[in-house]
């Protein structure tokens, strides 16, 4: 048996598939980023979830794909789980931005493939190898244009009173936003950054409202010109998308690419699809 995972920080898509390719079951599990989880917290997600209890025994290989996992350490630290865990398989652990590679791009292309989902990401393929001109720091420093770079623009706007009173007044109705609650999610609470990717949901429902509208094409330029811009061949080659927040702001972000005179490629709400058609041809 094949496992072929796709984990972002909110959650990792999992398929297995038999010796022949043909898909043998799907399953999900909570995201497993290895930056901000331990390995007591992997291990219970792992052994909750009841395919991969049951087969666990069966998995000869695993290829995993996953937000936090751009080091050495981290990939050392979740490879040392799956070997206990999947005691028969040979792992696997890249970096989530190959899953977005190669679900988007063809093998020999050349293109430059983001990553806007909970977390964000950018790297040029040059047909064969990776380039990344910006190491990523985490959600406190970087993530530009992500879900939870909005999320934590709105609850600033929302304390600083800078949200329009109509918008603020239902951003309160819909979510807790006593400081207690807040901070504590933040500082005391697993997964911080996740928790302020859920946030993102209301501007993207109130995305025709002139205050998010204009929230949006700021988050989505800035990514551009921090990430994007970072390329020589960022005007020549295209540039593909996958997450939630791509696909949810599809328009969005095909507008501001139209503004800088960018390509649009491919967007991917989950690249899990893709990585599934790469792996069958090596089987």
């Amino acid at each position: 048996m094949v496992l072929i995972v796709d984990s972002g920080a909110t959650k990792s898509d999992w398929i297995a598939l038999d010796d022949k390719g043909e898909q043998l079951f799907v399953t999900q599990t909570l995201g497993l980023s290895p930056e901000v989880l331990t390995k007591e917290v992997i291990e219970d997600r792992l052994a909750n979830n009841f395919e991969l209890s049951q087969n666990k025994e069966d998995v000869r290989q695993l290829y995993f794909y996953g937000a936090g996992c751009g080091t050495d350490r981290m990939k050392t630290f979740l490879k040392a789980i799956f070997k206990d865990f999947f005691p028969n398989a040979k792992a696997e652990v890249r970096e989530d931005t190959f899953a977005a590679i190669y679900s988007t791009t063809k093998i020999g292309r050349q293109g430059i493939v983001c990553i806007l989902g909970t977390g964000s990401n950018c790297s040029y393929y040059d047909g064969h190898q990776l380039i990344q001109k910006v190491t990523s720091l985490g959600y406190i420093l970087m993530d530009d244009g992500s879900g939870n770079f909005f999320g934590r623009k709105l609850i600033r706007d929302y304390y600083f009173h800078k949200m329009p009173q109509d918008l603020g007044m239902k951003f309160a109705k819909e979510y807790d936003l006593d400081a207690d609650v807040i901070k504590d999610h933040l500082y005391k609470q697993p997964n911080p950054n996740t928790y302020l990717a859920t946030f993102a949901r209301f501007i993207i429902e109130n995305k025709e409202h002139p205050y998010c509208k204009g929230v949006i094409e700021k988050g989505l330029q800035q990514f551009v010109n921090n990430y994007i811009m970072q390329y020589e061949l960022a005007t020549k080659v295209p540039v593909s998308f996958v997450g939630s927040i791509a696909h949810f702001l599809r328009d969005e972000l095909t507008a501001c690419l139209e503004r800088n005179d960018l390509i649009l490629g491919v967007i991917r709400r989950r690249p899990i699809e893709g990585l599934v058609e790469f792996h069958r041809e090596t089987i």
